[in-house]
């Protein structure tokens, strides 16, 4: 005993192309606010390297001096650039921004390099 279903029909978007809708969607989200923050590095260690950290400690990071640091947005990597100072504030010069399939490759989760190892091994540097 089966029966037949009709679905209604559904119009199609006004403007033809699905990049048109897309592009307005995007207009909508103009005004939601984000979250930017600039990462200069990353390190791994253990919860009691952590309780030990004290004014002066030294916290070794997985970067070089000079390299380019990550811009995230809401934690997601966008972008590559180099700090700068403007009028005493620090700010940021964009020399890469990242595409589509790049884009959350930037920041380092593996801070297991020869900076981070460094830090793990140096006594009396957290």
């Amino acid at each position: 005993m089966s029966q037949e279903i009709q679905l209604p029909a559904f119009d199609r978007p006004v403007g033809g192309s699905a990049r048109s809708v897309h592009n307005n969607d995007l207009g909508r989200l103009s005004d939601v606010p984000v979250e930017l923050a600039v990462e200069i590095g990353r390190t791994r260690m253990t919860v009691g390297e952590t309780l030990e950290l004290r004014p002066g400690s030294i916290v070794v990071l997985n970067r070089m001096a000079g390299e380019p640091v990550d811009l995230l947005v809401n934690g997601t990597p966008i972008a590559h650039g180099e700090v700068v100072v403007i009028d005493e504030e620090f700010g940021l010069r964009i020399t890469d921004v990242l595409g589509g399939d790049n884009a959350g490759e930037g920041a380092s989760d593996d801070a297991s390099d020869g900076a981070a190892d460094a830090a793990a091994e140096a006594p009396g540097t957290v």
